[in-house]
């Protein structure tokens, strides 16, 4: 049942979560958990008189964020910056907004090189017979194919 303060009481009395409901709950690993704590994107959770780790409603929460930011490709670098910025009392949003801008220029560069990249395979196997026989190192196919330029080597 949830108590004041983000925590979680067990069955067993405990408050919070153990690193392994965390893991389930949230879809990551253990070590997943473990390196987004050391890294500061999740808080340290308290411990149990054992040394075990209780992480609190919020590090889901935490988490939830953490693992669709990763889907849309922000680094955990990216993340800890959002989440230190919000943390601080500070909105996120425009700091995101320019992660987004730029990841989808990034991504458009990216599209037009490998569209220029298939583009060259397709020749390459449109012309497969037509270099049958000629001298090369390795392989006459890929050795006299045409440049993205237009020039052959």
């Amino acid at each position: 049942m949830p108590l004041g303060g983000g925590f979680t009481v067990t069955s067993v009395g405990r408050q919070g979560l153990l690193i392994g409901e965390v893991a389930a709950r949230g879809g990551v690993s253990r070590k997943a958990l473990r390196l987004y704590e050391a890294t500061g994107i999740l808080p340290r959770p308290s411990r149990t008189p054992a040394g075990y780790r209780l992480y609190s409603d919020e590090a889901l929460d935490v988490l939830t964020f953490v693992t669709q930011a990763r889907r849309l490709g922000f680094s955990l670098a990216e993340i800890k910056e959002i989440v230190t910025l919000k943390r601080s009392g500070h909105p996120p949003c425009p700091k995101v907004r320019a992660l987004v801008r730029q990841r989808t220029a990034e991504l458009d560069r990216k599209l037009t090189d490998l569209a220029a990249v298939r583009q060259g395979l397709r020749e390459l196997l449109g012309s497969w017979r037509s270099r049958r026989g000629k001298a090369a190192v390795v392989c006459p196919h890929i050795e006299h194919a045409t440049r993205a330029n237009g020039r052959r080597r």
